[in-house]
Formats: structure tokens, sequence, C-alpha cells
């Protein structure tokens, strides 16, 4: 139960920080990538804290291990901050809910690369996955309107390239678990991905198109030092400390008790978490064909899920 409990929660707070980026690109001039910078340089001091605390000597044994050290970086920059610059700008473009639905694809993707790693047709419970993915899909872009995407197509871009990263984020660092254990990967990744960003942001000052091509959509325009009142920086802290550190720690936690296949099953809550918080703190309005769209891309998760646990029992 406390496994599950914390699955739930961490997957919960995921979705729920969406909405608190959301909330910032709706009211305030700021980036995107200022945005990403916080939330990785932010969370990434309290894991190294916490891994310098319980393990010191991990961090100078992975970074020694050159196997190790390279599927970190691919990890750090092409899963952790790709997954999260991508996610946020998609936000400024649609919501924070139709965000989640989009990169909640990355399931579908995942599924497909391992059937061409593995040389073999889909089951047939992923391929029940994929058409429900591609038709949850299509009523999130197109509200139910078959002649029209009724979301911004760089919108609709930037989510499905989220949808890639997060599957990167998901491969990654997988060779590395079982040698490292999930906490330090994440924690270490995270400070990569930190780097980037700053050296990104840091550029940004020199080249603004970096930041405005990352920023396009944000209603509010944009700004490399966002002015942000006591409500924007305790939003900004929230996402740092709870939306980040906190989701990715309790989901962590719990899929250390209930298992890998268990806990993607109960991460189908994010998308979820992610559409009502939008819809109850931001007031967006979402049609009936969106929360068709959520129905049916919750049920891929849960699928295609079950499906690999199955596989994974029968090898």
């Amino acid at each position: 139960m406390i496994g599950v409990l914390s699955t739930l929660v961490g997957a919960s707070l995921w979705g729920f920080s969406g909405t608190c980026s959301q909330f910032l690109l709706a009211n305030y001039a700021i980036s995107s990538l200022f945005i990403t910078l916080a939330r990785m340089v932010g969370s990434a001091l309290i894991f190294l804290v916490i891994i310098l605390a319980r393990n010191r000597s991990a961090i100078s044994e992975i970074m020694r291990d050159r196997a190790s050290r390279r599927q970190l970086m691919l990890f750090g920059v092409f899963g952790l901050f790709m997954s999260q610059i991508t996610y946020v700008i998609t936000i400024g473009y649609t919501n924070a809910g139709t965000a989640t639905v989009l990169q909640s694809t990355n399931i579908v993707m995942i599924m497909v690369i391992t059937c061409i790693a593995a040389r073999r047709a889909p089951r047939a419970a992923e391929l029940v996955g994929l058409v429900l993915a591609f038709v949850a899909t299509v009523l999130v872009a197109t509200k139910g309107d078959l002649g029209s995407i009724s979301i911004p197509a760089a919108g609709l871009a930037w989510g499905l390239l989220s949808a890639v990263a997060a599957a990167g984020y998901s491969m990654l660092p997988k060779p590395l678990y079982p040698k490292w254990g999930s906490f330090t990967v994440v924690g270490l990744g995270m400070a990569v991905g930190g780097v980037v960003a700053a050296a990104l942001w840091g550029l940004a000052f020199a080249f603004p198109s970096i930041d405005s091509v990352a920023s396009a959509g944000n209603p509010m325009g944009t700004a490399l030092v966002p002015a942000l009142d006591a409500w924007g920086v305790g939003v900004l802290a929230v996402i740092i400390v709870f939306g980040t550190f906190g989701a990715f720690y309790l989901f962590l936690n719990g899929i250390s008790m209930v298992g890998p296949v268990q806990g993607s099953q109960l991460g189908a809550i994010e998308p979820v978490s992610a559409t009502v918080c939008s819809a109850l703190i931001m007031g967006t309005t979402f049609l009936a064909a969106d929360w068709v769209g959520l129905v049916l891309m919750v049920a891929t998760i849960i699928i295609v899920a079950a499906g690999s646990g199955k596989t994974e029992i029968q090898s």
C-alpha cells in the first residue's frame, strides 16, 4: 500500500507541476528555458546533497566508469533536459493537460522501439494500445473535428517531440539502474541536464533567438531574468521541491516497492492529474473530445504496461 500511494502521489505531482508551469507562463513574462533551468538545477542540488550524505563515493565512481559516464550524459541531455524543456514549451502553446497527454504517447514509442530491437511484431495488447494512443492524439489535436487541428501546429509538434524525449528518458538510464541505483542516476542526470540548461540560458543573452524559439508560445512574452512577485517565486519553488524532486523521489520509491509494471500502470494518473488541475486551478476549458482522449490515453498506458509485464515474466 505504501508503494502504491508513493507511486500515485509522485505521478500526480508531475501532473500538478505542469499546471504550475502553466500558471507561470500565463501570468509572468518568463522563459520556458528559465523554468526548466530553475527546476533542474534546484532539484539537482537537493538530489546531490542527499547522495553526498548517503553514498559520497557513488559520484566519483560513476564518473570514473567511461561507459556509465557516457550513458549518464546521454540520459541527462537527451532524456531529462529534452523532456523537461519540450514539455514546458508545449504547455506554453497549449495547456498542462494537453501537453501531458501528448507526452504520454511515449509509451507507444517505447513499445515500437522495443519491437524493432527484438525483431518481433507487436502483440495484441500492444496493437490495441497503439490504436488507442493514435485515436487519443487525434481527439486531443482536433477536439473531435477531424477536418481541422484545434491546437497550434507548433504545440502538437513540440508535444510529440516531448514524447520522443520522454521515451529517451525512460530507456536511456536502464543499463545504469542495476549498477548505481535509480536515485543516484536520476540525481546526477538532473545535474547534467541543469548544466546544459544553464549553458543555453547563458548563450541566450548573446543569442536571443535561442530563447525566442523555446518560448514562442508564451502568452505573456518572455524574459531571461523574469520579474517574479512572491506568488511567482512560491510557485517556482513548488515546481522545484514538489513537482520535480518530490515527484521523482516518491515515484522511484514506489517503483522499488511495487515493481516497474504496476508502477507504469499507476503512472497513468499523471495526465489525469495535469488535466484536472489545469481545469480546476487555471480554469482551462476541456471539451468532451479532450476527456475521451484522456481516458483512451490512460487505457493505453495500462494496456501496454500490462502487456510488457507479461512479456518480462515469460522471458
